[in-house]
């Protein structure tokens, strides 16, 4: 049985949660969605054992800083995402998304080099375990809608309001 840490913090957009192992953030969601993170880290790990533990590589620290304003914090938080080849592509390209901005599932499925994948990536984006700290939030619809977020689009609306993404 694979075992993770796991840590709660309270944020503007709900309480956390934060599942890690080793050094690495392996699944950071919302409480009130805490079965959906649970479906998917046993998905990927099999059976899992939660050990409650502070957060001893500064996770919550970086993600206080992001919520009071420094918006590149969340850049000096280590991931373990996980996933398939592709999932993972779209995850990095995600985290090259700046803060501010936003991308399309288009453009980022041209950037993979498959224009035609917006479908796919707009999957891989709805399995990303680690919200926030990987912005799928970041990603909009082609006509500039907000579409999709596993955390509720009144929190996609908050995280794009506070990093002055201009939405077109």
């Amino acid at each position: 049985m694979m075992e993770l840490c796991i840590d709660h913090m309270t944020s503007p957009v709900g309480n956390l949660l934060l599942v890690w192992r080793g050094e690495a953030l392996c699944a950071l969601g919302f409480d009130d969605r805490e079965d959906r993170m649970a479906a998917s880290l046993k998905g990927r790990f099999g059976p899992v054992k939660f050990s409650r533990a502070e957060d001893p590589h500064g996770f919550r620290p970086c993600l206080e800083e992001y919520f009071a304003g420094d918006l590149d914090a969340l850049e000096r938080i280590a991931v373990d995402t996980g996933g398939t080849p592709f999932q993972q592509n779209v995850w990095r390209l995600l985290r090259e998304i700046p803060a501010g901005k936003t991308a399309t599932y288009g453009e980022l499925a041209a950037k993979l080099g498959s224009p035609g994948a917006a479908r796919a990536v707009g999957m891989a984006n709805g399995m990303n375990p680690v919200a926030i700290v990987v912005p799928c939030h970041r990603v909009i619809g082609s006509a500039g809608k907000l579409v999709g977020y596993g955390g509720g689009i009144d929190r996609k609306r908050w995280l794009l309001t506070h990093e002055r993404a201009l939405l077109f």
